[in-house]
Order: structure tokens, then sequence, then C-alpha cells
């Protein structure tokens, strides 16, 4: 029986003229990721179905549901991993909600998550005994192996890649299947945070979470030769804008947001500015004479150059109510379903706004949107 394609989401028509490719990158952040899913949902019934996606940590996973189903089934395997792993709680009113998310991050603290990590034993993290981890995530094997097809994966249909840090060597290391067979380990790899989650070993070396060096594979979407010219949309679910804490959960909370945003602000920033100096040089190189075009400068300027242009646009997740420093672990069904409706809606108003398809100045080699932001915010 053939897949029906996903319902269309309301957007603005996507012109003939607008024959820029679309990927998808997703920011790690754990039981965050929920976000993604609602994201991705709109953006799978609209005109602009991604042919990459890229991810970290739990952007690493949410991305090989995505590549390895069949377009049809994709948005119902995200949901069939979210509640494999989130767990229902009792209905609580709005007054007791801080308590609820509490008690499910406690819950996850101490029972670990369905289908994707458990904990150690005491006597196994007791002395000398070698673990290097809190948690044992093998359960999240079988998840991956139930859930994505790999075969699918490695066809090439979909550009995919995933990003890990290689303990021995703190170099970042990017696995994408148009360069490595991918396999569950890879995804693991990505989101094998430490101390929490243990290293996993791929082809004799030992990775943790990607997050490590950077929370978003953006600059290496833009960055990817042979380059063309991209619709990226950036999903991450740390918000750089937030009030100033007044406890200590507080703090930890925006600490979290602080350091995971700055990288992804960081690398929004640099890409930008780098691919508008190719945009720059390329421009020069046309109103060069013969003579200046010949020198060895000018050639290794022109190699630089590029005459793409990329459209990011951002979807950050920004809850209406403060949710704690356990959010990216409070792995209640609940919290899942909030934040999955929250992405759906927010990716439906950046489809309808389709900034991007106002005219690009010839001068501009890159251009961010973020729909959503608070007036007055520079997040």
């Amino acid at each position: 029986m053939p897949l029906s394609p996903p319902p269309r989401s309301a957007s603005r028509s996507r012109p003939d003229d607008y024959d820029k490719k679309v990927a998808l990158v997703l920011q790690g952040g754990g039981a965050l990721g929920s976000y993604q899913a609602g994201v991705y949902e709109a953006i799978a019934g609209s005109e602009y179905p991604p042919d990459w996606v890229a991810g970290i940590s739990i952007g690493a996973i949410n991305a090989a549901l995505i590549a390895g189903n069949a377009p049809g089934k994709r948005v119902a395997r995200l949901r069939e991993f979210w509640e494999t792993i989130t767990a229902p709680a009792w209905p609580t009113p709005a007054l007791l909600d801080p308590a609820r998310r509490q008690g499910a991050a406690l819950r996850a603290l101490l029972f670990g998550a369905p289908g994707f990590f458990a904990p150690r034993s005491p006597l196994a993290l007791a002395g000398n005994s070698g673990a290097l981890s809190y948690y044992d995530t093998s359960a999240l094997r079988g998840t991956l192996e139930r859930l994505v097809d790999f075969d699918r994966i490695n066809s090439g249909g979909m550009a995919f890649g995933v990003a890990a840090v290689n303990v021995r060597t703190g170099n970042f290391a990017w696995f994408d299947n148009r360069h490595v067979r991918i396999r569950p380990e890879h995804v693991m790899a990505s989101g094998a945070l430490p101390p929490g989650f243990p290293p996993v070993e791929i082809d004799g070396e030992f990775y943790w979470d990607g997050g490590l060096v950077s929370n978003t594979p953006l600059q290496y979407v833009l960055d990817y030769a042979p380059r063309r010219s991209r619709l990226v949309f950036q999903v991450d679910v740390f918000a750089a804008r937030g009030a100033v804490p007044t406890d200590l959960d507080g703090v930890t909370e925006r600490e979290k947001d602080i350091r995971y945003s700055s990288r992804t602000r960081a690398g929004d920033m640099a890409a930008r500015a780098t691919h508008n100096l190719r945009i720059h040089i390329n421009n020069l190189w046309e109103k060069l004479p013969p003579e200046l075009r010949a020198t060895a400068e000018a050639q290794a300027l022109y190699e630089f150059g590029c005459e793409t242009t990329m459209d990011v646009a951002q979807l950050i997740y920004r809850p209406a109510v403060r949710q704690g420093a356990s959010k990216d672990y409070e792995f209640s069904r609940r919290t899942r379903e909030e934040r999955w409706a929250q992405g759906l809606a927010d990716a439906r108003a950046t489809l309808e706004a389709s900034p991007w398809l106002a005219p690009l100045a010839p001068e501009v080699g890159a251009r961010s949107f973020d729909v959503l932001r608070p007036a007055g915010g520079d997040d």
C-alpha cells in the first residue's frame, strides 16, 4: 500500500523561481528535543521539505528518525520515539506544574528514561570499577534499530550528518552518509554527554557528545563543498535572551541557556560574515582587469569566493514559563506534548511569514530570520 504524503501546512506559496535546496539543522538539548519534532511536523507538510538533515546530540537522534524513514512515516516515528522515552504523569493544576516538572526530572535521574538510558547500579559505580558514566545507554541502540532504517539512511536519498568529539584527540568529528556508512553507534556517539552517558566506540576510537565543542551543525551545512544556495531551518532549544535569575535553580538554567545559545549565535554570525565575504570576493572578481586576475593573490581570493546565497530561518524554543535547571532531562509526556505543540506552532508561523522570499541585495551572501523574536530581543 503506497504511503500517503503528510498534510500540507499553511504557508505562503513557494514561487517557482525560489529554487534553493532545504536543510534542517537540529541542536542538542536532551528532553527539549521534542520541540524539534513539532517543527519538523510543520516543515514536512510544507512546500519546503528538507533534502538534508544534520543534528547533534538529541538533534542527531531526531535526524536519524527523519532520514531513516519514508516521508509518510517520519512524523509517526518521531512520535513513537518520544512516547517511548517519556512517562505519563497524573493530571495536576497549573499551580502545581513546577512540582510536576521537578518530580519528572527526579524520576529520570533515579530511574532513567525507557528505551533510552538507565542508571548503573551503585556497585558498578563504587570503587575502581572502570565505569565511565552514571547511566547505561544500551537501550538506545535497541530503540534506534527498531525505529530507524539505517539502510535507508545509507542509500543516500537524503543527506544526513551527525557530529561527535573524539575523546582521545579532542577533535570534532563529522559522520556524513556521503562519506561513511552510518550505524547506530554514530548517532549514539553524538549524544554521549559525559559523565552521564558513556563514550561510544567507533572503529577503535571513542567519542563523546558533539555539543562539547559545538551544539549546532549550522556552520558545517553552510560550508559544505560543493556549496549550493540553501534555505536552512535552524532549530535551537536554548534561548540566548532571558530574565536575570532570582534563585540558584534559575542560575543553573540561565547558565545552560547562555552556554549553549552562545555557540549557536557565534556560529551563525561567523557563517554569515564568511559567506558575505565570499559574495564580495566574487563581485570584486568581476571588476578586476585580466592582469590582476592572473596574479597569485587574486587567484587565491577567487578560490575562496562563491556566488551561492544562504537563507537561515531560526526557530528557537522560548517557553512561556520558566522550566528550571532540569528542563533538559525532564522527560514527562505532558511536557513533551507542550514542547511539540509549540514547535509545530512556531514553525507554522515562520512558514506563513516566509521572510526568505524577500528580494536579496546583491552584496548579501547570507541572511538570517527570526520571525518570533520578542520585541527588543537579540537572540
